[in-house]
């Protein structure tokens, strides 16, 4: 794409990999396991089950993309980020994440076996609870999960 997104179709592809899983028949489960942090990284969103790692982050649009638009100043960064509440426990506070995996002491690459074994773990754990559900009950629920999402009110 160009500059701004929108030129090489990346805005078109993003829409379509978006609705490629909401149309997925099979339980779909998104561990975000670092910096997600544009459109493209909204479609690990669309899981009816999303993880995050306790220290990794998760927006629409990064923090300078974000201080850019709104104050004309990518060194506002810091400003928008408090702003964006991009972290794992704002997220599932605001109810856009499902549950948060702890990461050991200095982050998820201090101890890789150790932080394998816990994603392994919670995976299983995740996935059994969704292959109960019929295929249309999966979709349902996926779908009302994200109908649930966001509130519009006047300030």
């Amino acid at each position: 794409g160009g500059e701004d997104g929108g030129e090489g179709g990346e805005s078109e592809d993003i829409e379509k990999n978006i609705l490629t899983m909401f149309g997925l028949r099979v339980p779909v489960i998104s561990i975000i396991i670092g910096e997600g942090g544009s459109g493209g990284a909204l479609a690990l969103g669309v899981a009816d089950c999303l993880l995050m790692l306790e220290y990794s982050i998760f927006s629409v649009i990064s923090p300078e993309g974000c201080a850019a638009i709104l104050w004309g100043d990518q060194l506002q960064a810091k400003t928008a980020s408090g702003a964006l509440q991009l972290t794992a426990d704002k997220l599932l506070s605001h109810g856009i994440i499902d549950g948060v995996v702890k990461e050991p002491l200095g982050g998820a690459h201090r101890d890789l076996p150790s932080m394998a074994k816990d994603i392994k773990k919670i995976l299983i754990e995740k996935l059994e609870g969704l292959v109960l559900l019929g295929e249309s009950d999966l979709l349902n629920r996926r779908y009302e999960k994200y109908r649930r999402l966001g509130v519009w009110s006047e300030a």
